[in-house]
């Protein structure tokens, strides 16, 4: 029975942790295809509900947190050693905010995501690039703009006014997603 136990707590343990090769999408999908989860399934069954590609979805998540559930932006620390706020309240695979968050489940009548959740994350991440698509005409297709939009929030790109390093962080997406679809082409997924 312990064993039985230790066994079921090491596999949910491994659920959590964060793919030790992220430059590779095809690397990515094979470390979580277990028992417990299946990341390359959630990913499919997101683009097929919002039209957005895996690739677009995977840059998204590896830019903002590397594929750490539980990522959060750096504390401020006051006089070296005594921590502050955090800049804002972004958090998960997503860095999704509260506030976006709670409108993604209100939406979408997703009331238990979590957003350490990586099937969860990646619905919102999809979700919120469609919200781009058909607020602001973002081709689905067009990983550069949908993450300047996921950043900056739909109104934010409405204004325009990217600073240089949110252009670049845009780029390295781009550029994350390309390398990504041409390796999901060249390994099945």
């Amino acid at each position: 029975m312990r064993i039985a136990f230790f066994i079921a707590l090491m596999a949910l343990t491994g659920c959590a942790s964060a793919p030790s090769r992220i430059t590779n999408a095809c690397a990515i999908f094979d470390q979580k295809d277990g028992l417990f989860n299946n990341w390359a399934r959630e990913a499919r069954a997101t683009e097929r509900e919002y039209g957005i590609p895996v690739s677009i979805l995977m840059a998204t998540i590896y830019v903002e947190s590397s594929f750490r559930a539980n990522a959060r932006p750096p504390r401020k620390w006051l006089l070296g050693f005594i921590p502050t706020k955090r800049p804002s309240t972004a958090f998960g695979y997503a860095q999704a905010l509260d506030g976006t968050w709670d409108t993604y489940r209100r939406d979408t009548g997703r009331w238990g995501a979590r957003r350490n959740d990586f099937g969860d994350a990646i619905k919102f991440v999809g979700w919120y690039h469609y919200q781009s698509y058909k607020r602001n005409g973002i081709a689905r297709n067009d990983a550069y703009n949908l993450y300047l939009a996921y950043y900056s929030g739909q109104s934010g790109y409405d204004r325009g006014q990217f600073s240089g390093s949110l252009r670049q962080t845009a780029k390295k997406s781009a550029a994350v997603a390309a390398r990504y679809a041409a390796q999901l082409q060249s390994c099945g997924y």
